[in-house]
Formats: structure tokens, C-alpha cells, sequence
């Protein structure tokens, strides 16, 4: 098995998100990395909240990630079909960025995830750095 069709894995959201350029890391509250381009997060490790909780107990989720997405039909593919791993709270209605549970993570590959993380940056990064960045990585 590839490293691209493996199951993807709390490290690797961290090694993707440190990845790309101009990333600076803050610890965030209770030392949950916010992942920042020019100062906007792109992913980050929630903190427990009421608007996301375990349907059987109430218990709210300690392992939220969110990530950017670059315009609601991209939110939309990612969290309308059921099976997906990826979700939304009503708390994020009219909010770019979808959440997806820690504990989940091995539903997608690591290239699945890394598309996801670089399209959380490239919607959060400046017109700048997104286009550099576009032009350095898109297929030849």
C-alpha cells in the first residue's frame, strides 16, 4: 500500500498543514494547533462544543477538526452524502469549512486528505501565494 491510498492519520493533517508554505502554527485554547496562512486559520482542532455531540450520549466530541473549503458547493459535495466521514453543525451554516472527527480520519486516504488540506489553504491564503502555489503544483 501506498502512502497516497493508506488510511489518513491525525499526523498527517499536522505534517500536510506545516507543509504548505507560509503556515505559522498558534497552540490555540487547551493546545489545539490553529494552522494559519497570513494570519487566517485554515485548520484547526476544535475545542468540545455543544453543537457537536454523540447522538447516543450527548457527550460532546473532543476531536472536531476543521478545515476550509473554498465555496459552499465544495462544502456541500463533501458533507451531503451520509457515508462521508466529513459534517456540519448548524453553528457553521453560512461558514466556508466542514468538520470532520479525529477518530474518522481512517474513512479517507492520506491523498484524500491532502487535497482536503490544500484546499483549506488555498482558500485562506492570498491571491498571491494561491496562484505561486497553483503554478508550482498543477499537473504538467
Amino acid at each position: 500500500m501506498t502512502t497516497q491510498s493508506r488510511p489518513a492519520r491525525v499526523e498527517d493533517v499536522h505534517e500536510l498543514a506545516r507543509a504548505m508554505p507560509h503556515v505559522t502554527v498558534s497552540p490555540g485554547t487547551e493546545h489545539r494547533p490553529v494552522y494559519q496562512v497570513g494570519g487566517r486559520s485554515f485548520v484547526f482542532f476544535r475545542n468540545p462544543r455543544p453543537d457537536a455531540t454523540d447522538p447516543e450520549t450527548g457527550e460532546r466530541y473532543d476531536d472536531v477538526i476543521v478545515f476550509w473549503v473554498p465555496d459552499e458547493g465544495d462544502k456541500l459535495a463533501l458533507v451531503q452524502d451520509d457515508s462521508s466521514p466529513f459534517f456540519t453543525t448548524p453553528h457553521f451554516d453560512g461558514h466556508l469549512s466542514i468538520l470532520l472527527r479525529a477518530g474518522r480520519l481512517g474513512e479517507i486516504t492520506y491523498a484524500e486528505l491532502a487535497e482536503v488540506v490544500q484546499d483549506a489553504w488555498l482558500a485562506r491564503a492570498s491571491a498571491a501565494r494561491r496562484s505561486r502555489w497553483l503554478t508550482e503544483h498543477r499537473p504538467r
